[in-house]
């Protein structure tokens, strides 16, 4: 079993045309595993709809509580990029499990998003990787710990890059 837990971010943002903007929405993961055909047993928890950098030491708390509850020992967290790092160097102290933090530099919703690559990326890492915290993105796991989003560049790096 993978529990999946959901807290808003790009990945998540829909189209609110009566604004003209985005805005943070119920998350599509359901509808988008469904059809990719993913059959791996997993649950889904919506725990908040917030933008990465709207997120406090509260919520990240709420995540931690979350994560260190569940029965499953294979988690994957939806998460806003711009703050991913954060909650993941916060989700550190939980051990025997393996916790994959994902997300979109696009909303999942159109066309040339990256979420459906990153969301699957991220669901095979956590079946595979031993335990621990990473980020998965675009093709890349990353160790939190030595890990910063370049936002010029639109990607994950790692410090010493």
């Amino acid at each position: 079993m993978i529990d999946i837990f959901t807290t808003g971010g790009t990945i998540d943002k829909v189209y609110f045309d009566a604004l003209s903007e985005y805005k943070i929405g119920a998350t599509g993961l359901p509808d988008m595993l469904a059809e990719n055909n993913v059959f791996v047993p997993h649950r889904v928890t919506q725990l908040m709809r917030k933008d990465s950098l709207e997120l406090t030491d509260v919520d990240r708390q709420t995540i931690h509580d979350a994560v260190a509850a569940s029965d499953a020992d294979k988690i994957l967290v939806t998460h806003g990029t711009d703050t991913m790092v954060d909650t993941a160097r916060v989700l550190a102290d939980i051990a025997d499990k393996t916790i994959v933090l994902t997300g979109a530099m696009q909303p999942a919703t159109l066309r040339n998003s990256d979420a459906e690559f990153n969301v699957g990326f991220a669901l095979a890492a956590t079946q595979t990787l031993p335990p621990g915290v990473y980020i998965a993105m675009n093709g890349e796991v990353f160790d939190p710990a030595e890990t910063r989003k370049d936002r010029s560049a639109h990607r994950f790096i790692r410090k010493r890059d």
